[in-house]
């Protein structure tokens, strides 16, 4: 890799807000970790505690958190850091929508990283349950970003 490659990957940080990118190409692999700003502690007055509130009496089932997503036997995952793009261009439809049934290997959105545009197919036929990105989200290595069932 060159200096170049290294500076695209570094402005990448910087558009997407994101703090890691990591590229391999070949026998050639790159990590570029963005160090968190500094936290200045400031000192804030004791705060007086709340009177305790008494839960609820039936528990309130939390959404999935992205990992047990990852984990889902149906779910794609993004195989690089980028931004994900669900339709070819702005005026085109999406590849896919939810409910829509799909093929092995039809293309389901795009992840553009370091200005080129990845194609994400899916791995096996099914239905998709859930878009779990939008059109323009920045997503990290690993992150689920369909269900397919």
């Amino acid at each position: 890799m060159d200096a170049d490659a290294i500076r695209a990957l570094a402005e990448i940080l910087t558009d997407t807000g994101l703090t890691e990118i990591e590229i391999a190409e070949k026998d050639n692999r790159i990590r570029v970790v963005k160090a968190p700003a500094p936290v200045q502690a400031a000192v804030a007055p004791a705060a007086v505690a709340p009177a305790p509130v008494a839960a609820p009496a039936t528990p309130v089932a939390a959404p999935a958190a992205p990992a047990d997503l990852a984990r889902h036997p149906g779910a794609v995952n993004s195989p690089m850091v980028g931004v994900a793009y669900l339709n070819p261009d702005p005026s085109s439809p999406p590849f896919v929508t939810e409910g829509q049934i799909v093929s092995a290997g039809q293309t389901l959105m795009l992840i553009e990283a370091m200005k080129t545009f990845n194609q994400i197919k899916a791995p096996k036929a099914g239905t998709v349950k859930s878009m779990l990105v939008a059109s323009g989200d920045p997503v990290e290595f690993g992150q689920p970003l369909v269900i397919i069932e």
